[in-house]
């Protein structure tokens, strides 16, 4: 089976992917790196960011427009895949943030700015990230019958470690919840108790585990 997942590598790291390049062999992984850009939470300091971000919160103003241009851009690297290929998203930090933003898209069927959201997904694994404009995307989801119906179908896989200094643990809890919610009924979320803003082997098996589950894949063991 021919699998494509999209990494996004959180804010100034973009090592994270060749974590599971090692186990993942069945998998096609393709790792763009986010564009550089001023970051409020930084100061205005330019970095490798997927969007601009002043708080790290559920319901703190959002940059739609950046969100909409990274969910865009993962998306177009997506569509030029085979239409039999099965397709997922994950990220950690601001990365998890925006492949979370992009199941909230694919259910709903249009960015927030209205246009088509062109591919179907069939995972989504977030690692210590949060969901932007969470309240405003729920009450979205829950008004549109395809919404649900489609949200109910894709699986999600949600990690976060206790001790995260950066992307606090409550912020992963709460957008688990409020994805539960909006009717994600194939979600998992998993805490780390002491894990603070980075990844250990527990977390990554867990992930290789659940994406050989839920994407059908054959004969994968960990070492």
């Amino acid at each position: 089976m021919l699998v494509c997942n999209i990494w996004k590598a959180r804010v100034l790291d973009n090592q994270l992917p060749f974590i599971f390049l090692k186990f993942m062999l069945q998998i096609k992984w393709i790792c763009p790196t986010a564009p550089t850009r001023p970051v409020a939470l930084f100061g205005g300091f330019p970095c490798t960011a997927w969007f601009d971000a002043g708080e790290i919160s559920e319901e703190a103003p959002s940059d739609l427009e950046g969100l909409d241009a990274s969910a865009a851009h993962v998306a177009n690297l997506l569509s030029t895949e085979p239409p039999n290929i099965k397709l997922g998203i994950g990220g950690f930090s601001m990365g998890a943030a925006t492949a979370l933003y992009s199941a909230t898209c694919h259910v709903l069927g249009h960015y927030g700015n209205g246009n088509i959201y062109p591919i179907n997904l069939s995972a989504i694994v977030s690692l210590s990230g949060w969901l932007p404009c969470s309240r405003t995307l729920k009450n979205q989801i829950e008004r549109s019958r395809d919404g649900i119906r489609r949200a109910a179908s894709l699986p999600l896989f949600l990690c976060h470690g206790r001790g995260d200094d950066v992307v606090a643990y409550e912020h992963g809890e709460r957008s688990a919840v409020t994805l539960s919610s909006s009717g994600f009924q194939n979600l998992i979320f998993r805490s780390y108790n002491g894990l603070g803003h980075y990844t250990v082997p527990e977390e990554t098996d867990e992930v290789c585990r659940w994406l050989t589950a839920n994407l059908g894949l054959e004969g994968f063991r960990l070492n």
